[in-house]
Parts: C-alpha cells; structure tokens; sequence
C-alpha cells in the first residue's frame, strides 16, 4: 500500500471523479514491488505506483479502458519477462476497482492497519534542519512524531502524514516513546538536548539516537552523561553529528537526506537484530 492513497481516493471521489484502484494482488517469483501494493488511476493522472515500466503502463491503460467503458471490476495477469520488455522473471496479478465509498474505506482501514506496524520516529525541533527532516522523512516508510513546544515554529501546514505535537513536556514524550524507537534530537536549546539525549540512553531500548551538533558539542556533552552514571558503551551509541559520513555539507536538505539514509539503516539494522533474537 503506498501511503496517502487514501486520502488522495477521498478528494476524488468528493469531487465526483472517476478512478480506478489497481491492486498488484498477486507476486510470484521477482517483481518491483510487493502484493498488497496499490496505485490510482483517473482519465489524466495516476497516483502510487506499482513498479513502473511496461507493466504500470499497462495497467494504466487498462484502467483508462474501465473508465471510458463504465466497467467496474477486471483482472490482469502479467509475466514480467520479454513480452513485457521486463526482465523481473517473475508474474504478477492484478485487480482493477472502479473506485466507490466501500474501496475507500478499506484503503483507509489498511492505511492505519499499516501505519501501526511503522518504526514510530520522534523529532525534536521546528528549527531549519527539522522542517527539512520532517519533508524528507515524511514519505517514507515511518511514524514521524514532530514535537516542539513552540507552535508558530511549525510550518503552516506540515507534510502529510506527519503527526505535529505542540508540547513543553518533551522529556514526557520520550518517557511514553515505545522501545524501539527512533530519536532525533535538534531543539533550539543546547540544555534541553542534553535532557531528552540523556532521558533516552538512560532508557537504552531506541533503535536510533541522533544528535544534531559538532564533535565538540558531542564532547561536552558525553562528559556531562557519564557524570549520570550512563555506561560508555551506552554512550557510544549516541549518533552526533548526524548525517555523518564523507559528505560535510551545512545546508539543511542535505543534512537532512544524508541523516534520512543513515536512520533508515539503523532501523534496517534494528529490525534485522530483533528478528534473529526472535528466531533463537
């Protein structure tokens, strides 16, 4: 399912324009995405996708078909080889909905159902790096909580899909935060860095804890952390400066897209931990 599809239904249909919803239903063998993915297509657009190439084209001409003939149900099934001019190898099946109420609401039903199983992401800061981190991480496979206890520093209207809490109690969100959390940590106030960095390495069950800042600020920074008595090996786990790497760039967008790849590999990484603590 590709998030905000849902709602993107709801605007169509509440301006009364024909759509068609493709469900990639069926994958057996190499495909581009996965089964349970969807896309919409109206006479002029399509929204999501399924994978691109010859096959979402298809698809898509498929689609445009229903419309202009009032059809309201069809089924493809595709190998993904040289007739397609893919060489995915694999077969794909789909199913084409002339969109409705009831289709809505079962995209919004899994929409939220989806929602639940996301890594849930904890920003702090409404400064110039975290507007560019809540644009970069709002599309992506995330539950991205922003938290700042000044409102007028939030953007009009922020990314969709990204949660905006206004709140002073910071350090109570990362007491409620679920282990297994991601934070990223970039308020307008040195002091209050240092809390919430603090409040999370006390608790030790993140799976990603970024501190936006230089090696020095990192440095005053673990001293004043290990005078709480927090382990080094605790400590160590701290990400400051995010972002890092080879790449030393200041702007905000790229601090933000290269902190945006490093966190989803932790998390990657997190997972695929948990996974094999399960199995054993």
């Amino acid at each position: 399912m590709t998030a905000g599809l849902a709602a993107i239904l709801r605007g169509l249909l509440d301006r009364a324009e024909p759509a068609v919803v493709v469900e990639l239903a069926e994958v057996k063998g190499s495909a581009p995405r996965e089964a349970g993915t969807h896309m919409i297509v109206t006479a002029a657009q399509s929204h999501g996708t399924i994978g691109g190439g010859n096959l979402e084209w298809e698809a898509i001409r498929r689609a445009r078909a229903m419309l202009g003939s009032g059809e309201a149900d069809a089924g493809l099934k595709l190998p993904l080889g040289p007739e397609l001019g893919q060489c995915c190898g694999g077969f794909v099946a789909l199913r084409l909905h002339r969109a409705d109420k009831a289709l809505r609401t079962a995209l919004e039903a899994q929409e939220a159902r989806e929602r639940e199983t996301l890594p849930p992401v904890l920003l702090f800061g409404a400064g110039h790096v975290g507007k560019a981190l809540a644009v970069a991480l709002a599309p992506l496979p995330l539950r991205l909580r922003w938290i700042d206890g000044r409102a007028d520093a939030f953007p009009e209207a922020a990314p969709a899909g990204v949660e905006v809490v206004v709140s002073e109690h910071l350090l109570e969100e990362v007491e409620a935060a679920p282990a297994g959390a991601a934070y990223l940590v970039l308020t307008h106030s040195h002091a209050l860095d240092s809390m919430l960095c603090a409040a999370a390495l006390q608790r030790g069950d993140f799976a990603y804890l970024g501190l936006i800042g230089s090696r020095s600020k990192r440095a005053r920074f673990e001293r004043g952390f290990r005078e709480l008595g927090i382990a080094q090996a605790q400590i160590d786990r701290l990400v400051c400066p995010i972002g890092g790497g080879r790449i030393r760039d200041k702007r905000p967008a790229v601090i933000a897209a290269l902190t945006a790849a490093e966190l989803l590999q932790a998390l990657a990484e997190a997972a695929a931990k948990a996974t094999t603590g399960e199995a054993a």
